[in-house]
């Protein structure tokens, strides 16, 4: 009866998220729900129909093409990072012909976060380096170098630690495989054949298309002070690891399919789904998340948050069971608690 994932829904706008929008879908259909506001200046309510920018979501749409390209023979998840971006992962102990594309898709490549990096953070993340710098168009070799001028994190292989550098680099494989930008081949392999038309890999565009909310965030370390509108912005400072828009219903579609081998072969999904293990309940396969749940239940799928936008897709093993949500803001609500309460209800 989603009672509870309604609970949860409102509990995340009453702990100061302005607006929800929420798809689920199952064996009985499919439900929807908003709370909140999607425009804090006019008040106008969040749509069912509302486009985001899913963040790190993008991750599973980039591992799904480099897994068809390993089906099709046009790479090996064996391969090194040197052969295909030769001389790029360098420097301070990293060394690219030492890492897999398999590690980079599963997190265990030891490569730096170049988000964690503090100038990087303070430029792009934190208020007066983001209102001077959101429009800046950032090329994804300067990520890399921005992540190999720290130390690994561990040898390759020897640890998991979530790193947005690694589907960098991933994307950048895939333009060099396939001689097209990453994002052209998702949209050739993955949103045609599924149609999914809410769905974009916006690449230096600052908006996001209608019908959308505004996003918001507060740009501070403690996520204390004023709320800033957040909505434009130039997401190659994600690029391939997070930078793509889509929508509740769209997200929910993709998951189904992909769990469902309808994007696949049955070898490569396998793959997918094997995974490291993260903690006592999730678990990290190639660019796809499994979490088990307190009642019991394994959802997979990924989560993902950029400036003003905070985002979940998850769906059970089978795709009988989908739910896709977003939150315009980034400082607060409780994400686990509206998967908890779809699933495992009261």
């Amino acid at each position: 009866d989603h009672k509870a994932t309604a609970r949860a829904v409102r509990a995340a706008v009453q702990d100061g998220v302005p607006g929800v929008t929420l798809r689920a879908q199952d064996r009985r259909g499919v439900w929807t729900t908003t709370a909140g506001v999607g425009d804090l200046r006019t008040e106008r309510p969040r749509s069912p129909r509302d486009r985001y920018r899913v963040g790190s979501i993008t991750k599973t749409f980039v591992a799904t093409v480099l897994l068809q390209l390993e089906a099709e023979g046009r790479l090996s998840l064996d391969d090194t990072v040197d052969s295909w971006l030769p001389g790029l992962v360098t420097g301070n102990g990293h060394d690219g012909t030492r890492i897999t594309l398999r590690q980079l898709l599963n997190h265990t490549s030891g490569i730096f976060n170049y988000t964690a990096d503090e100038d990087f953070a303070r430029t792009y993340f934190l208020k007066d380096g983001f209102f001077e710098h959101r429009y800046d168009t950032l090329e994804p070799e300067e990520l890399v170098r921005v992540a190999t001028s720290h130390e690994p994190d561990f040898a390759p292989g020897a640890g998991w630690n979530y790193s947005n550098t690694n589907y960098v680099l991933a994307g950048l494989v895939i333009e060099k495989a396939t001689g097209r930008p990453y994002g052209e081949e998702i949209r050739r392999r993955v949103l045609a054949p599924l149609h999914l038309t809410g769905t974009s890999v916006p690449g230096t565009r600052t908006g996001v298309p209608g019908p959308s909310s505004r996003a918001y965030g507060k740009l501070t370390l403690d996520g204390g002070g004023p709320v800033h509108d957040v909505t434009r912005l130039n997401p190659s400072m994600a690029f391939s690891a997070g930078e793509m828009i889509s929508d509740s219903k769209d997200l929910g579609r993709f998951y189904r399919a992909l769990l469902t081998g309808r994007l696949l072969p049955k070898k490569q999904l396998n793959e997918m789904t094997d995974t490291v293990a993260v903690d006592a309940t999730h678990g990290y396969g190639l660019g796809l998340m499994s979490t088990e749940l307190s009642c019991g239940v394994t959802v997979w799928g990924h989560g993902g948050g950029i400036h003003g936008s905070t985002s979940e897709a998850v769906t059970t093993r089978d795709g009988h069971h989908s739910l896709a949500f977003n939150f315009n803001g980034d400082w607060s609500g409780d994400t686990e608690a509206v998967i908890e309460g779809e699933y495992c209800g009261d």
